[in-house]
């Protein structure tokens, strides 16, 4: 790659020109600012230069940027310019990075597939008729495809995971309160978490390196001290205990996603690990469990798009409730409000202690699992995903389907532990198959330490999609 910031950043903008036609992964490319910030990283003394010098990154589109819009995929926020950046901008900012294009997603992060963005669905690269997974499609689409070799993505349960097996990336949901919300634009407050994307390890480990530590703004934000990452990638990793859930291999696991998971169980007893198996007995209740909690949330967080502060309002309403109603019918898509009336009903009186309590209740004994079960190893493998990405409209007309295709994911949001996905292999027609990892609280350092060992064995991870032929 070039060396110059202007170099690299050029080369990005003209890969996104080229392919993103194809693949729909970019809603804004900011090239005008992005050009001009790379100038002035060249015009700049040479030392001390940022660990990310110049490199272009992709940021998903509900992370506050100065510049371009931050629509969220939503119609309702078409025209929304943020007044400030998310912390996490500001962090790639003192890097040197160079924010390039503001990526594509599900409507307010509220999906499995990009289908349900606000102005058009992304590709998957591997199969331009297949989804990229979602909701964070157009950043991990934008790293898969080489476009731009490191993005940033937001999850509420699985949507950094779930996209990066589809399209066989890594991409990591750091702990809770690790990476700092400000500037996140909320899904689900207890949830959601900034993470980085990148082909391999290492670009995990530097992106999350510099985004990662305490903020004064979000009071979510956890002063645990930021390890070096790099350092402990360079180490041995030494004595590797690997669990894996037997709840996560039953029914509905796709044959080929098995094989690629038990064959990457098995890479690491040839590496010397201690494989064991070990339970959640919880696991059961998870997507029930997720899906109050979020859309509780949602319900919550989402009121604040009303027309009248900001973003999309209707025209000539007839009264205050009209103009109020009127603007969420036409601003937000069907699967928001549907989100929106679910939590809504979970929070309405009579229901709350049958639900959202009841909820709550159930996030904790799926949290204690995990607190057992890291007792005795250090990091839990299972398949990132169910299937294979799935073609367009496969699960459109079936909301529960399309939930159940993050229901390994979202444990690790309900508990707040790391976890990450990692190519582990393809299917015979040549889709990404993706290896979960989870680790305890704060353990993402030897989380990332034993994905690395694992792809210092493989070559999963080198293959690339077809359209970067093109």
């Amino acid at each position: 790659m070039n060396a110059s910031a202007a170099g690299q950043v050029s080369e990005a903008l003209a890969r996104i020109r080229r392919l993103d036609p194809h693949l729909r992964c970019v809603l804004t490319a900011l090239e005008e600012d992005a050009s001009a910030r790379a100038a002035a990283l060249d015009a700049a003394p040479p030392t001390p230069r940022g660990p990310l010098f110049g490199v272009p990154v992709a940021v998903k589109d509900n992370i506050c940027t100065s510049s371009g819009a931050t629509t969220c995929g939503s119609k309702i926020l078409a025209d929304f310019r943020a007044p400030y950046a998310a912390h996490v901008i500001e962090r790639l900012h003192e890097a040197g990075a160079v924010v390039v294009a503001k990526t594509n997603l599900d409507e307010f992060a509220m999906g499995s597939s990009t289908e349900n963005s606000g102005f058009f669905p992304t590709r998957n690269p591997w199969d331009v008729e297949r989804v990229p997974g979602g909701s964070s499609g157009g950043s991990i689409v934008a790293v898969a495809a080489r476009l731009v070799p490191y993005a940033l993505g937001s999850e509420t349960g699985g949507s950094i995971r779930q996209p990066a097996s589809f399209c066989g990336v890594c991409g990591l949901k750091p702990t809770y309160g690790r990476v700092s919300r400000y500037g996140l634009v909320a899904f689900a407050s207890s949830l959601d978490q900034v993470g980085p994307v990148a082909v391999d390890v290492p670009g995990v480990v530097r992106l999350l390196g510099a985004i990662a530590g305490r903020d004064e703004r979000d009071s979510t934000s956890v002063g645990e001290p930021v390890p070096d990452y790099e350092g402990m990638l360079a180490e041995s990793p030494g004595r590797i205990r690997i669990g894996y859930a037997r709840e996560y291999f039953g029914e509905g696991l796709h044959p080929e996603t098995r094989k690629a998971t038990e064959a990457a169980i098995e890479v690491y007893r040839k590496l010397g690990a201690d494989v064991r198996e070990i339970s959640l007995p919880h696991s059961a209740y998870t997507i029930a469990c997720y899906y109050i909690v979020c859309t509780a949330e949602a319900s919550s967080n989402l009121a604040r798009f009303d027309g009248v502060r900001y973003g999309h309002r209707t025209k000539e309403p007839a009264d205050y409730i009209d103009m109020y109603s009127a603007t969420r019918d036409e601003g937000f898509g069907p699967e928001v409000k549907r989100r929106i009336m679910l939590g809504t009903y979970a929070l309405s009186s009579g229901y709350y202690d049958a639900y959202y309590l009841k909820a709550l209740k159930a996030r904790t004994l799926i949290k204690s699992d995990f607190l057992e079960a890291f007792k005795a190893c250090d990091v839990i493998v299972s398949p990132t995903t169910p299937t294979p990405a799935f073609r367009f409209g496969e699960k459109a007309d079936n909301p529960l389907e399309m939930y159940l295709a993050d229901i390994y994911n979202c444990a690790a949001n309900l508990a707040g532990i790391p976890a990450m996905s990692i190519p582990c292999g393809f299917t015979e027609s040549g889709l990404p198959i993706g290896l979960q990892l989870m680790a305890p609280h704060f353990a993402e350092g030897r989380l990332l330490q034993i994905a690395h060992a694992y792809q210092k064995a493989t070559e999963h991870h080198l293959r690339k999609p077809p359209i970067c032929a093109e």
